[in-house]
């Protein structure tokens, strides 16, 4: 593990702000980054994509100009973006920021991103034939999901206990990696290596009751659609090259992608959009609870909280 008294900051450990969705993260990572002279690393698997903002709550143009944030804005929406993709870039961003005497502040709720870099996993990268994916994508079009969700219960249900049956990515890609190589997504990921973190970390995460959270975020989709989410949706659906991508998957895209398909009215669409919007808020805030030597934080004062982390990190 480096050691950040090598480099050029008053601080000991790098924090981590994690939290659920509409949980007020960002906010907080842009406070104390004014405050400590840091540079803000991205842990969101959506934020990423290029041309997805409104429906990923990515931060605006002028936040971005007041407090330098990374791994936002890097790839297409047509793009398929690993966990190990991710760490590559994640690391070279946090050494890059040290070396010029910052403090790199990482923030987001993609679980499986925070734990891959807090907890140093490095996942083996599956060799997964692609015309197989298409393959499932297409009877995915036909049949539904259900089918092939029944069809990797009975060959992982390890994996499949841990993958929602709407999550159709996770889904196909884990029957996907079982087809490619006869090895299941379990086995693979049993095989990736817990080589401990890169450098010390200290994780804070925004733990809230799930009335509140919930209500947080049915405002917060209701403001979507009033920033223009519905025509920033259609934009991307009518650019194509996003049928087998990670991007298809975004909450708050997805659903209005069955409202311009026909599938569904707008109504319909954001009250789903709410819906699944609350159920992963409800998966994060079970992944970070599982988390080892976390800080709980609850935001009731932006200025205290970020003098308690400002003193942990020390």
């Amino acid at each position: 593990m480096k050691v950040l008294s090598d480099y050029n900051v008053p601080y000991s450990y790098i924090p981590i702000i994690a939290g659920p969705t509409a949980s007020g993260k960002s906010s907080l990572a842009i406070e104390l980054a004014q405050k400590i002279g840091g540079e803000i690393v991205s842990c969101d698997s959506m934020q990423i994509y290029k041309g997805l903002d409104i429906g990923t709550a990515k931060v605006t143009p002028e936040e971005q100009r007041l407090v330098p944030h990374h791994l936002i804005d890097i790839t297409d929406p047509g793009v398929i973006f690993s966990v190990n993709d991710f760490t590559m870039h994640a690391y070279k961003a946090i050494e890059d920021i040290l070396k010029r005497g910052k403090m790199p502040i990482l923030c987001g709720g993609t679980g499986q991103y925070i734990s891959a870099l807090y907890e140093g996993i490095r996942y083996v990268d599956e060799p997964v034939d692609k015309k197989i994916i298409d393959d499932l994508y297409e009877r995915y079009e036909k049949e539904g999901i259900d089918i092939i969700y029944d069809e990797l219960q009975k060959i992982d249900p390890v994996a499949s206990s841990k993958i929602h049956e709407n999550n159709t990515r996770r889904v196909i890609r884990a029957y996907a990696v079982f087809l490619s190589t006869g090895k299941t997504f379990t086995w693979w990921n049993e095989n990736s290596k817990k080589s401990g973190p890169e450098y010390p970390y200290k994780l804070f995460t925004l733990d809230y009751d799930r009335n509140i959270i919930y209500d947080r975020i049915n405002k917060r989709v209701d403001i979507m659609i009033e920033q223009g989410l519905v025509e920033e949706a259609r934009k991307v659906y009518s650019e194509g090259n996003i049928l087998n991508s990670t991007a298809r998957q975004a909450i708050g895209y997805k659903e209005l992608f069955d409202y311009l398909d026909g599938k569904c009215t707008l109504e319909e669409s954001v009250y789903d959009i709410k819906l699944r919007s609350r159920h992963y808020a409800k998966r994060q805030l079970t992944w970070f609870r599982y988390m080892e030597k976390r800080h709980v934080i609850n935001v009731n004062d932006v200025p205290t909280t970020v003098n308690y982390i400002i003193n942990e990190i020390r």
